[in-house]
């Protein structure tokens, strides 16, 4: 690799085994193995640095999410199930990659204090709830309307709800079947009002 993927590399690194606060830029060039001055040339800063890194990382775990999905998806022709299914996998995906989880935890955390942070966020936001929106529907790319971004709303809320579950107390994180019986009450008790069958976008859990 050259010095700049090196970097990221080591970057990566430390995020999952110091975090972002933690990480210095000494850590991540010896990490890296290139030198200090590598960083101010190919990324400016180490900050800017880390939250590409940060972002890479999501991305790959991205590529992890959607292999569970399809196969969860494939295992069942019954919502229900695959639902259940679905949830499940994606609990094990934040498992194995905790120290990306508990990074991006904390760099939410910092995010009201630090502008380029909160930037880099921001940049990401729209494009990764139409992404959860595609990818739980099973779909390659969902176009950019209000339902799409409201299907990623909710898919996000669960996922970083999940996350923030299990890495406070990962014996007491919800399962699948949780997730698909707080759906049917939540969902049973919010739409009666309205009618279910005529509640836009309402069929029930589908994954």
């Amino acid at each position: 690799m050259g010095n700049r993927e090196d970097l990221m590399a080591g970057a990566k690194q430390c995020l999952f085994e110091k975090g972002y606060a933690r990480s210095t830029a000494r850590d991540i060039a010896t990490a890296s193995g290139v030198s200090l001055a590598a960083i101010g040339y190919h990324f400016g800063s180490k900050e800017a640095l880390l939250n590409a890194a940060l972002i890479e990382a999501t991305e790959e775990w991205g590529s992890v999410l959607a292999a569970v999905v399809a196969r969860a998806t494939e295992a069942s022709d019954e919502p229900a199930e695959r639902f259940v299914a679905v949830w499940d996998g994606v609990l094990g995906t934040i498992a194995e990659h905790r120290g990306l989880w508990a990074s991006q935890f904390e760099v939410m955390l910092q995010a009201d204090r630090v502008p380029e942070l909160r930037e880099a966020l921001a940049g990401i936001q729209k494009e990764g709830r139409l992404g959860l929106s595609a990818l739980f529907q099973g779909l390659p790319e969902v176009p950019d309307t209000e339902e799409e971004l409201s299907r990623g709303i909710f898919y996000q809320a669960l996922l970083v709800g999940l996350a923030g579950q299990w890495l406070a107390t990962p014996d007491l994180a919800p399962r699948g079947q949780d997730f698909l019986r707080g759906l049917e009450l939540v969902g049973g008790s919010v739409l009666k009002s309205k009618g279910a069958a005529d509640a836009p976008g309402w069929h029930g859990p589908t994954g």
